[in-house]
C-alpha cells in the first residue's frame, strides 16, 4: 500500500471536518455507522492513528494502540448486542482486496444471517 494520505475520508472524519454517527469511541479507536451498509448493522472501526492497512497497523502501532483497538471489537458488539447471533469482521486490503479508503478499517456487519464467504475459482 501507498504512503499515508492525510486527506483521506477517514482522516477528515478524525479530524471532525465530516460527520458521523459514532457508534464507540476511546483515546485510539473510533467506531461509526457506514454510509453504503451492506447489513442491517454495519460498523467501520478505525484506528485515531495514521496507518493505510492491517499490516501497516500490525507493524507500526503501539501495543496499547492493538490491544486498544482488539478490545473496541468486543465493547462494540456487546453495545449493538450482536453476540448470541453473531457477525462478521472484514479488513479489505490492498487492490486485491478492493480497499477503498487508504486508512486501515474494520467492518463490523451483522443484524441478519449474512450468508457464505465468497467462493473463490
Amino acid at each position: 500500500m501507498a504512503d499515508y494520505d492525510p486527506d483521506n475520508i477517514f482522516a477528515k472524519i478524525l479530524r471532525g471536518e465530516i460527520p458521523n454517527k459514532t457508534v464507540y469511541e476511546n483515546e485510539h479507536v473510533l467506531a461509526f455507522e457506514d454510509i453504503n451498509p451492506q447489513a442491517p448493522v454495519h460498523i467501520l472501526v478505525i484506528p485515531r492513528g495514521p496507518y493505510t492497512d492491517m499490516g501497516d497497523f500490525s507493524k507500526r502501532a503501539s501495543e496499547e494502540e492493538q490491544i486498544a483497538f482488539s478490545r473496541s471489537i468486543g465493547d462494540i458488539v456487546k453495545i449493538l448486542e450482536l453476540e448470541k447471533m453473531g457477525f462478521r469482521a472484514i479488513a479489505n486490503t490492498g487492490i486485491n482486496g478492493l480497499q477503498e479508503v487508504p486508512h486501515y478499517h474494520l467492518h463490523l456487519l451483522g443484524g441478519q444471517p449474512l450468508g457464505r464467504m465468497i467462493n473463490v475459482l
